[in-house]
């Protein structure tokens, strides 16, 4: 397994993702992108980004904060999501820098690119899909799906994949009931799997802890956080594969 980490500039800005790959392949192959939750690129998605490179894929975690900008609080995440979300233009740069770098690496197989995102990055990943981006498909993980982005048929080009918690205090099932009547009218080939009973962040070990330490409803759901893995993984092996 290799992995480094790397900088990269958008608007003048530091910004540093994390790239894994199995360097005994030989060839190219397709890449994964991974955008973080609200508290930023950590320890989490980093090991996504290796469990990815172990199936085959180049998987980059990309940076939507800066350069060793994170929070291990809520209050704290809170305010990095909404400045990096009310910066005009900085989702879209942030992302479209890191599709770029992935796109050129030396080890993918140029637009055989998907999205993964988590909770925030979630939310990231599907309005990059929704915004026409050249994405093969897109994995949201208990991911925000309403959007101010207006989408109209032939609009999104990428296959989409939706985890959501049947329990989610964040997403609430009115959220999903929308997403779902936008994607029929935009003609989007795509799924929806709720978990029963699964709370936000099901997919992060540590969301438990946080959810009891700091008084909001997350938790971990070991069962649902691996069927959605297992999931992810089979939908990528069908899309890169057609």
């Amino acid at each position: 397994m290799y992995t480094e980490e790397i900088e990269y500039t958008v608007d003048g800005e530091s910004f540093t993702g994390y790239l894994a790959y199995d360097d005994s392949i030989d060839g190219k192959r397709p890449a994964i992108l991974l955008v973080h939750e609200w508290w930023g690129l950590n320890d989490f998605t980093r090991e996504e980004a290796e469990r990815l490179a172990a199936e085959g894929f180049t998987a980059f975690a990309l940076d939507m904060y800066g350069t060793n900008v994170g929070a291990d609080n809520p209050g704290d995440a809170a305010a990095l999501m909404n400045k990096t979300l009310q910066t005009e233009g900085a989702p879209l740069k942030r992302f479209q820098a890191a599709l770029d770098l992935i796109n050129a690496h030396e080890t993918v197989e140029a637009g055989q690119i998907a999205a993964q995102g988590y909770c925030f990055g979630g939310a990231v990943a599907l309005t990059m899909a929704r915004l026409g981006l050249p994405l093969k498909g897109v994995v949201s993980f208990h991911g925000a799906l309403q959007t101010d982005v207006k989408i109209k048929p032939g609009d999104l080009k990428a296959q989409i994949q939706v985890y959501t918690g049947g329990d989610d205090d964040m997403i609430p099932a009115e959220d999903v009931a929308n997403f779902v009547k936008e994607m029929q009218g935009a003609g989007v080939r795509f799924d929806v799997i709720s978990y029963p009973g699964a709370k936000h962040g099901f997919t992060n070990p540590a969301a438990t802890a946080r959810g009891e330490k700091f008084g909001i409803p997350l938790k971990y759901d070991e069962a649902a956080a691996n069927d959605a893995y297992e999931g992810a993984v089979a939908f990528y092996d069908k899309i890169f594969g057609e």
